[in-house]
């Protein structure tokens, strides 16, 4: 019995210094403004799950990331501005080091499931900091709704007996989160196991990395709609606007199914869970928000191409809901993930951390956002370059917006004369342009025209898109 209980005492002491990491999931949906989400004031949709996380976790109100997927995916992963490292579209530089490498190489165990789109190498995700991946456009460019094609681990696998990729997506983040979960219960010494140590908790914290399929166009029944058809194989039948609803329905019973698993596992508490969108709504789609008609408009600069969804849940850390008018950038999501496990960043990341933010404290919120933005999907260099906090907004080329009279962007006051509040913005927006006026690496563009990109490569095997 002494032998049990020092096993036992042993195994509390070491437990307890893995006990302040927590797992982390990163939950990141595919064309999903922030108008979509019923708790933020949307009225087109169904959305339970997220709205029970807003409920109980941190809703935030002002998060903006970049206006096309590939651009913003890079400036999360990296926790830097494209000026400094974006080259083209479909495409992550191989020398960028990512919030995969850093909890990695911190002690996580780390895993990706969803959409890649950053490069069609084999080994990507594992270059990137990944241990375990699965999918949809990697290597090539399959359907990804209704009988899919993925990779797992860079193996090309087809299905053919009607899935659906999303649920086999949701499926391997299922698997990543149980394996993981039991990895404690695993390792202890058999006297332990038998004496009902290893409670649920993990000694290997993981991460876990899930960039969506949904909610990207083509918009099809979802196995859910009362049209679902099993047998179709291309992203080019059943499309129709309406299923846009029922794909956002699903997207979000995707996300219940994992809280449910972190609960099932007893390992909700001390997991940080942060849901976002990558960028603004398919401009095709217009849904009801705040008693308006609210237009989709992804690609574009104005708020309604950036504002996305943010709501953080952390139980052991968020014991009641708030929410939070701080502003965000998909750059900051790194420093927050990595000082939420105790990792230290690299000196060149641009974001912020909002940690403290999370935990109650004050922090230290952002006075203004920057974006570059050039999605370089053919040889157009065409760049959009501004700064803007939660009133005003200044272009690089000199258009000045009042985003609480005007977000759409309709009446530039450039050459007007400002009250005196719109003048202080300006010359501290300028302030911010002028901090970038020389950030852009003359290599990156030179690189980027010599190479002849522009076009996603994997693209090339199956219908090309220029706003995925």
């Amino acid at each position: 019995m002494k032998r049990l209980l020092l096993i036992l005492s042993s195994f509390v002491i070491w437990h307890s210094s893995f006990a302040a990491q927590p797992n982390v999931i990163l939950i990141m949906v595919d064309d999903f403004g922030y108008e979509c989400i019923t708790a933020n004031g949307g009225e087109s949709y169904e959305t339970p799950n997220i709205d029970k996380l807003a409920a109980t976790g941190v809703r935030f109100e002002n998060c903006h990331v970049q206006p096309l997927c590939t651009p913003t995916r890079v400036q999360l992963m990296t926790g830097r501005y494209n000026v400094r490292n974006y080259i083209n579209f479909g495409t992550l530089l191989r020398t960028e080091t990512t919030f995969g490498h850093l909890m990695k190489n911190a002690g996580y165990a780390t895993g990706i499931c969803g959409k890649w789109q950053l490069g069609g190498e084999v080994d990507s995700p594992q270059h990137f900091g990944f241990e375990e991946a699965c999918l949809w456009q990697q290597t090539r460019r399959p359907p990804r709704y209704a009988n899919p094609g993925l990779e797992y681990n860079g193996v090309e696998k087809n299905f053919t007996q009607g899935e659906y990729g999303p649920t086999l997506v949701n499926d391997f983040a299922l698997s990543f989160i149980t394996k993981h979960s039991r990895a404690e219960r695993d390792s202890l010494p058999e006297a332990a196991r038998r004496a009902g140590a290893g409670a649920p908790g993990n000694v290997k914290p993981f991460f876990l990395y899930y960039p969506m399929i949904l909610t990207h166009n083509p918009f099809q029944p979802t196995p859910d709609s009362p049209d679902w058809d099993a047998t179709i194989s291309s992203e080019n039948k059943q499309q129709s606007p309406k299923h846009f609803a029922e794909m956002t329905a699903y997207m979000d019973k995707m996300v219940g199914k994992v809280v449910a698993k972190l609960d099932e596992l007893g390992i909700r508490d001390n997991t940080l869970l942060l849901f976002l969108g990558d960028n603004g709504t398919n401009t095709g789609i217009t849904s009801r928000f705040q008693g308006a008609d609210y237009k989709g408009g992804k690609g574009t600069t104005t708020s309604h191409g950036t504002h996305v969804p943010l709501i953080v849940s952390w139980p052991a850390v968020m014991k009641q809901g708030r929410v939070s008018k701080d502003l965000v950038s998909s750059s900051d999501f790194l420093p927050t993930i990595c000082a939420a496990a105790g990792v230290a960043v690299p000196a060149t990341v641009d974001g912020v951390s909002f940690l403290p933010q999370l935990k109650g404290d004050s922090g230290t919120p952002r006075d203004w956002l920057y974006t570059w933005y050039s999605p370089r999907q053919s040889q157009d260099m065409t760049v959009k370059e501004y700064s803007f906090d939660q009133r005003f907004k200044l272009y690089r080329t000199g258009q000045f917006y009042d985003l609480g009279a005007d977000d759409m962007e309709k009446q530039d006051l450039a050459a007007s004369v400002l009250a005196s509040e719109a003048a202080a913005a300006k010359v501290k927006l300028q302030g911010v342009l002028d901090q970038f006026k020389d950030a852009r690496p003359a290599e990156l563009d030179r690189e980027f025209l010599a190479s002849a990109k522009g076009k996603d490569k994997t693209a090339k095997k199956g219908k090309k898109n220029k706003t995925e």
